[in-house]
């Protein structure tokens, strides 16, 4: 993309630490942990207690690799209550999808501003410099990639016209300031997984004019084009990808961004739920809204899960007793739900402040699985 500024973004002072926020890379912090992981809601603080914005309240959860390799992601979660003022945040290391659970951000970006609300994602890409503006306690994940970009999955057998479509995907049209700030704007730099900060005297958001495709974009979950089974058994939970970011190696993902949005169900001779299963993946997930279908308890919009790969998981004890005994005709499958996962091929490794610090991990959760009981039966034919 090829932006016209009414002053180059070279004019800064030269870029210090800065001490700020919780992010990290140092994988190797505290001891690995393989067992099924489900925190609490993330606490938001009070603004009257300690204002907090957008880039003080990143704190990373979990992840992989590291961003001067080129190749990784993390898993962080913002939680804050007062907006950027005179302040913008731009990621050297690889993008953030940002996925708002509680509060709208109105982001600022040097192509425009969005207003990204609860149900809704956006991507900015690397290099590109945001601030985010709220309305109150807000709380969302972001899902950060390292040498690679989103894009729309390989639709092959489905077609052209399903999951997510180009159409929907929205960009932001130019809003530039030509604003001075004599006591000065500071520009922060997400660089080698560390924060630093230049000063100067403009506002960075003095775009008159771009052209180009390089951008900043929102899309809103409702206007994913559901694919499911339609006879019996599971389709793989591919069928649910909104956005990919390759490896070289085909077939292969660095991350997904699945969601599991509502939608009917009418397999035949079929378990419905989630079948229980280990997988070679990792998987973060998520709730914005409702009840996750397999997990209607202890799983909370604001909160998450992470089974780490070939850690076995799947469906609570009472899921498994509704499903089994439920009437096998149409029904609709998560209304007023939205649930997401995070899935990588990388073993993700959780930080101190997921473990520990955030005082967030439900310890209790390996209970849920407690109650199954054999139902085998050597004589049934």
């Amino acid at each position: 993309s090829w932006l016209y500024r009414i002053l180059p973004s070279v004019c800064h002072k030269p870029f210090k630490p800065l001490e700020e926020g919780h992010l990290t890379h140092d994988w190797d912090e505290i001891e690995p942990d393989p067992n099924q992981l489900r925190w609490k809601p993330f606490e938001i603080p009070k603004a009257s207690q300690n204002k907090t914005d957008f880039v003080s309240g990143l704190h990373t959860l979990c992840g992989a690799g590291e961003p001067r390799g080129r190749n990784g992601i993390a898993v962080h979660i913002f939680v804050c209550n007062t907006s950027m003022i005179d302040r913008c945040l731009y990621n050297s290391d690889g993008d953030f999808l940002i996925v708002p659970q509680q509060g709208k951000l109105l982001i600022t970006t040097e192509f425009g501003k969005m207003l990204v609300e609860p149900n809704e994602i956006c991507v900015i890409q690397q290099g590109m410099r945001f601030s985010v503006e709220v309305f109150g306690e807000t709380r969302g994940y972001i899902l950060e990639v390292y040498g690679a970009h989103f894009e729309l999955p390989d639709l092959g057998p489905i077609g052209a016209n399903g999951l997510a479509n180009p159409r929907d995907f929205l960009v932001p049209v130019a809003w530039f300031e030509d604003r001075q700030v004599p006591g000065g704007y500071t520009v922060i730099s997400k660089y080698q997984g560390k924060l630093f900060a230049a000063q100067q005297d403009y506002s960075p958001y003095n775009v008159v004019a771009w052209h180009g495709n390089y951008t900043p974009y929102k899309y809103h979950l409702e206007k994913f084009m559901v694919i499911n089974a339609v006879a019996f058994d599971h389709a793989d939970p591919s069928i649910f990808t909104v956005l990919t970011a390759k490896t070289t190696r085909a077939g292969v993902a660095l991350a997904d961004f699945v969601i599991f949005p509502p939608r009917w169900g009418v397999a035949n001779n079929t378990f419905r739920p989630p079948y229980y299963h280990r997988n070679c993946m990792s998987e973060f997930m998520g709730l914005i809204k409702g009840h996750y279908e397999a997990k209607e308890e202890g799983f909370q919009p604001g909160g998450g899960s992470l089974h780490s790969m070939m850690t076995p998981h799947g469906p609570d004890a009472d899921c498994f007793e509704k499903a089994s005994k439920a009437k096998l005709e149409p029904e609709r499958v998560a209304d007023g739900t939205m649930a997401f996962m995070f899935e990588s091929s990388l073993s993700l490794a959780v930080t101190k402040w997921g473990l520990q610090t955030s005082n967030r991990l439900d310890k209790n959760y390996y209970k849920c699985w407690e109650p199954l009981k054999s139902h085998f039966n050597p004589k049934c034919k």
